[in-house]
């Protein structure tokens, strides 16, 4: 067994797995053993998180079809893709589990499918990662090497690997999706099964081939997230009613994701998690005072079944309407808050609202995001159902 773990946790398989589906380091892909332990050894490692300070890169196309990522610390990691349908099935797929999966797709919900879906997703999603965050800065287990791995992302590079976030995230999403809309919708169960599975897998997949996690990475962090979906379900209903009908639910849900973000495990180098943590509870605190605000003061809810089967053009055009005009509203309600919060807190602080190490600090991190995204969840829940009344999109 314990072989068995070692196996998984190292980056042999990851590097097999890349390999497999067409994903070479430059200069390894036509000759050599094959065997991803042996390649080039000149390469300068770009790895992350317990082994080197890194800051964000990007990757660009290079000539004759090799592209090179910056890694950390100036590292750039050139490599070949030989098979385009997997390179950009997996990057796509890597993308469901970051931000703009989350501001698009969980407001969707809101609008456009059931309340009481998007409620329960907000709160298992936000738990979900609280504790998957945390844990990260807690074990503190390296990410894949490299090489052998081809690292195609730079910014999660500079955290720690264990569990998998985004399949955490995937699992929980994905799954609380198909539990919550079962008894709602009449679709085969099997199916919805099979979607939540097959989104979820595409997720994990793309942690290594992207070369940012391990398979024990991923499978941890889906375990975990299986677990805790586990443990929630029984009490959905009872964290439904109360998060409709407490009167302490405003503070609550301000108060409590405040004091874990600022008491957020510290760590000898700056990691984007605390502020990925901040980010999801804020918006998950905005979003719950929402759900609250408009329970107190019956706000016009949209149609039980807002997605009629059969999608006649009517229904289409409605879900569309609202969703584009729900996200352009979201968006300008970041970058105003944005704008806002960084400025008040540059001119308390003293620093220009460009200096990226200032913001990087916990007294300007902290209420910068939570004050940014929670706004963003009261908007997505309160202002845009009001403007989708106004403009007769309900």
């Amino acid at each position: 067994m314990a072989r068995l773990l070692g196996t998984l946790r190292s980056s042999q398989p990851v590097a097999r797995f890349q390999r497999s589906c067409g994903l070479f380091p430059a200069g390894e892909e036509g000759g050599g053993s094959g065997d991803p332990a042996e390649g080039p050894r000149e390469r300068g490692a770009c790895n992350g998180a317990a082994a080197l300070r890194c800051p964000t890169g990007a990757g660009r196309a290079a000539h004759g079809g090799v592209r090179s990522g910056r890694g950390p610390q100036g590292c750039t990691q050139k490599y070949i893709v030989k098979n385009y349908f997997y390179y950009y099935l997996f990057k796509f797929s890597a993308a469901l589990g970051e931000e703009i999966f989350y501001i698009t797709f969980l407001p969707f919900t809101y609008w456009n499918i059931d309340h009481s879906v998007s409620r329960r997703m907000i709160i298992v999603w936000s738990i979900v990662m609280y504790i998957g965050q945390v844990s990260k800065d807690i074990l503190k287990w390296p990410r894949p090497l490299s090489p052998p791995v081809v690292k195609l992302e730079m910014r999660t590079n500079a955290e720690y690997g264990m569990p998998s976030t985004h399949a955490m995230a995937a699992t929980a999403i994905s799954f609380s999706f198909f539990i919550a809309t079962m008894n709602l919708y009449k679709y085969p169960f099997e199916l919805g099964l099979a979607a939540a599975f097959v989104f979820s897998t595409l997720v994990c997949l793309s942690r290594l081939y992207t070369g940012m996690h391990t398979v024990l990475d991923v499978i941890g962090g889906a375990l975990i997230s299986a677990v805790l979906l586990v443990l929630l379900y029984p009490a959905w209903d009872t964290i439904d009613h109360l998060l409709l009908t407490s009167p302490f639910c405003p503070l609550f849900s301000i108060v409590v994701p405040l004091v874990l973000c600022y008491n957020y495990p510290k760590l000898d180098y700056y990691s984007p998690t605390r502020g990925d943590t901040t980010t999801i509870l804020g918006a998950a605190a905005g979003a719950s005072v929402g759900f609250w605000l408009n329970n107190q003061y019956a706000a016009s809810a949209y149609t039980s079944r807002s997605v009629q089967p059969g999608f006649p053009l009517i229904t289409v055009v409605s879900v569309l309407a609202r969703f584009f005009v729900g996200i352009l509203v979201v968006l300008l309600t970041r970058w105003l808050m944005k704008s806002v919060v960084l400025g008040v807190l540059g001119y308390h602080y003293k620093f220009p609202i460009r200096d990226l190490e200032a913001r990087r600090r916990l007294e300007v991190e902290v209420p910068y995001k939570f004050v940014t995204y929670s706004s963003v969840g009261f908007t997505a829940t309160v202002i845009v159902p009001l403007l989708h009344e106004l403009l007769g999109l309900m």
